[in-house]
């Protein structure tokens, strides 16, 4: 009995640390964050800083980096306790907000990743949090999980294609009742 209720909670907490890891990958990061990482890197004053970030110590650049990831974790931490005391609107600007300086302080480590491995402590917990990812990575349920979200992404771009065929390529009655009404307003409101 003991032992069936402690597989269910281990298996429950899987299920948590797999929905909260796709969330944060599939959603937040390849949707939201992952952009402005990426016109963050191509900015071209960035790309002066990152060879002068190569001159900089490496005790200075893990203040630097500790300091932003500990605003970006509490911005987080305050925006889930506005969520939980019902303030939704502000604690979702509150994590949107935190986006930019999480793709900012991701740029950093990329750019500087060298540097802080220097720190064996650093290096040590980079690589826990590391295996901790690989073995969620290989748990079935997450597994499952990410075959199935890759049928439903499947489903719906196959499911967009053909709407947009049917009603937004070439001549369709759909797009001409479109145009007339949009064409019939504008007239309207010209006189």
């Amino acid at each position: 009995m003991l032992t069936a209720l402690k597989n269910k909670l281990i298996l429950l907490l899987q299920l948590i640390l797999v929905l909260v890891y796709i969330i944060f990958e599939e959603l937040i990061w390849e949707g939201i964050a992952k952009p402005i990482y990426t016109a963050i890197h191509s900015l071209k004053i960035l790309q002066k800083i990152e060879i002068k970030l190569q001159h900089v110590n490496a005790s200075v650049i893990l203040v630097i980096f500790v300091l932003l990831l500990s605003i970006v974790e509490a911005f987080g931490i305050y925006a889930g306790m506005l969520f939980v005391s019902g303030q939704m609107a502000l604690g979702l600007a509150l994590y949107i907000s935190k986006i930019p300086i999480a793709a900012f302080t991701f740029w950093l480590f990329r750019v500087t990743e060298e540097k802080l491995m220097q720190f064996a402590w650093f290096k040590w917990i980079y690589g826990k949090i590391m295996q901790g990812i690989d073995w969620l990575k290989s748990c079935e349920m997450y597994v499952k999980t990410m075959a199935r979200l890759h049928q439903v992404k499947t489903s719906l771009k196959t499911y967009i294609g053909r709407f947009k065929v049917k009603y937004f390529s070439g001549k369709s009655a759909f797009t001409d009742k479109i145009k007339s009404l949009y064409t019939a307003m504008k007239a309207s409101l010209k006189k």
